[in-house]
């Protein structure tokens, strides 16, 4: 009777869309169909900065991230990535890992990795491995993880004059479709704060979050390609990173955005959505 209990595989649903996708699937939500890797590679090639989001704790999403840096790096030498999990302070530091002249541990201990970051350094090995054997150059895009925080309990006046040099030189609060989402992880999170939020206050800390980092792949993208690792909220829907750092340089962008089977997504959450385990 064993063939009374077979499981009917999960798979990743677009809202509105008939089909459903498998794992390992790669789907173009221009006409969502799917796929293959060449065909994103080849599409993506036509951009100058390729977002690939995550979910921080999936080794998956690192290992689509890889695939995506090894593919583009093979077609032109000349790529960067710029990487969330490391702020602009560190800069020098990423320079060396990147010429080869840190060892792991030195490099984790300079960086302070599970003091700013936190997530096991294993999901992302094997990124910063290739990074380093290829001597690619590795931009940090965060603003120091003290500055939200602050924002979020005291308002940017708050800051201390150091403090404000780390400010992007232009916020944009006016995206209401942003704002919703925001307003939504604040309802979801706000018990967890120890003190008093205000919800503008919170707004304006995830405003300056992203738009630091999209003026640091501004400053950074020189004459590069560039692949983006952020998290997936940084990236769903072009109006957290995407769409701030295309108003500072107004280059070609393409984001992926990869989701587990048994997700539902909107249909314009990314230009590509990549399903993982």
């Amino acid at each position: 009777m064993l063939w009374g209990c077979a499981v009917t595989p999960q798979k990743l649903v677009i809202k509105g869309e008939p089909e459903s996708f498998g794992e390992g699937t790669i789907i173009a939500t221009s006409e969502s169909t799917a796929v293959s890797f060449q065909a994103l590679i080849e599409d993506i090639q036509n951009s100058r900065i390729i977002y690939v989001g995550e979910i921080h704790t999936s080794q998956e999403a690192h290992r689509v991230q890889l695939e995506v840096i090894q593919a583009l790096w093979r077609k032109s030498p000349h790529l960067a990535v710029g990487m969330e999990m490391f702020d602009h302070s560190y800069q020098q530091v990423l320079d060396q890992w990147s010429a080869g002249e840190l060892e792991q541990q030195e490099f984790l201990q300079k960086v302070h990795w599970y003091v700013n970051w936190r997530y096991d350094f294993d999901l992302y090995r094997d990124i910063l491995n290739f990074i380093k054997d290829n001597r690619l150059r590795l931009v940090g895009l965060n603003v120091p993880n003290y500055i939200p925080p602050r924002i979020r309990e005291g308002g940017i006046e708050s800051l201390r004059e150091d403090e404000k040099k780390h400010l992007p030189q232009q916020m944009d609060v006016s995206i209401a479709a942003h704002r919703d989402y925001v307003q939504n992880v604040f309802e979801t999170h706000k018990h967890h704060f120890s003190g008093e939020v205000e919800f503008d206050n919170f707004y304006v800390a995830q405003v300056v979050w992203e738009e630091g980092m999209a003026a640091a792949i501004a400053e950074n993208l020189k004459d590069d390609v560039m692949v983006v690792l952020a998290g997936n909220g940084h990236i769903q829907f072009k109006y957290g990173i995407p769409d701030r750092a295309f108003k500072r340089t107004g280059k070609a962008f393409t984001t992926i955005y990869t989701a587990p089977v048994g997700a539902e997504v909107e249909p314009d959450i990314a230009d590509y959505i990549w399903v993982t385990k």
